[in-house]
């Protein structure tokens, strides 16, 4: 492998020396963009695996939150950033998702990043505001229909937006699409009643479903949700296997970031993995570790990109970043 020449800066003056070999990454702090508004629902999976990595690499990581375009600006960011190791991707499968449905290319999902580790997936649920009517995802539909409403998502071309659109279509609703810049905002703007529904991580909106503020109604995916046994999947109420897609959660370095450095991040971040503690602060929020190396999350990621190609074409599915 060529070594890379990275630029660092010692009292004000910028001195070059040869990439990092795996024993010396890192002597400074990690950098992880996550491409939404703190308070969400990356947000937080990327603090939960931040705190061991940070420990176990001897280094804080900060998180830099970067929301805007549905996960575009934080994650071109990550793409341009120098392959040093000090710059890393924290995201979901907007990563995937957002570039076919914004019809905006500025990094390629696949061949601009690195792979290093694939945390779990998590069902969205379709959740209800306080402003409307109905405890069942049957109530609702029939409270809904004939009614002007709006249904809400954390970002433009998310899975969350698709699967507002799919479900106001098949349900035979009128509803309009807000698009928020992340989970966080979307969440308020719920419990304020702004929207009528929207499809919510558990991760973000589980203490808000617990405390009965918003109303559970379905949900996506294929596995049921423990903490959540009598709230239905859409795939067995009546609407399409659309529902059933999954996307990921996990951790990326942009592409060329030298091999040592990938290495050793992957094989901390599949140790944490495999920690028990880690296994259950995940299900705790209702997230399913489904933990992939470097190698089968990349399939993952081309396996996401190929299947949401395919729905988004379906549904005729474009907005404007």
């Amino acid at each position: 492998m060529h070594r890379r020449e990275v630029l660092v800066a010692t009292a004000g003056v910028a001195l070059a020396r040869p990439a990092l070999a795996q024993g010396q990454w890192p002597d400074r702090p990690v950098r992880w963009i996550v491409p939404f508004p703190p308070g969400g629902s990356t947000d937080l999976w990327a603090r939960l695996m931040a705190e061991p990595m940070s420990a176990e690499l001897g280094q804080p990581i900060v998180i830099d939150n970067r929301g805007g375009a549905g996960g575009l600006i934080g994650t071109e960011a990550a793409a341009r950033a120098t392959p040093d190791g000090y710059t890393m991707l924290f995201t979901i499968t907007t990563h995937v998702t957002s570039p076919v449905v914004l019809r905006r290319f500025p990094y390629d999902p696949v061949a601009d990043f690195a792979p290093i580790g694939k945390l779990g997936v998590t069902p969205l649920v379709l959740c209800a505001s306080p402003s409307t009517q109905g405890d069942t995802l049957q109530d609702f539909v029939a409270w809904a229909r004939g009614k002007d409403l709006s249904y809400g998502s954390y970002a433009p071309g998310s899975s969350g937006h698709a699967y507002g659109q799919m479900f106001s279509d098949e349900a035979r609703l009128n509803m309009t699409h807000v698009a928020y810049r992340g989970e966080g905002p979307m969440l308020q703007d719920m419990l304020a009643g702004n929207v009528a529904c929207a499809f919510h991580s558990m991760a973000a909106s589980g203490g808000a479903i617990r405390a009965r503020r918003i109303r559970p109604l379905a949900l996506s995916g294929t596995r049921p949700l423990p903490s959540l046994p009598e709230v239905p999947l859409l795939q067995d109420s009546g609407f399409s296997r659309r529902f059933a897609f999954s996307g990921f959660i996990g951790l990326l370095a942009p592409a060329r970031t030298p091999q040592p450095i990938l290495d050793r991040a992957s094989g901390l971040f599949r140790r944490i993995m495999e920690n028990p503690d880690t296994r259950r602060r995940l299900l705790e929020i209702d997230t399913i570790p489904a933990y992939l190396g470097p190698a089968e999350f990349r399939e993952d990621i081309i396996r996401s990109l190929r299947e949401w190609t395919a729905i988004a074409t379906e549904l005729n599915l474009s907005v404007q970043g």
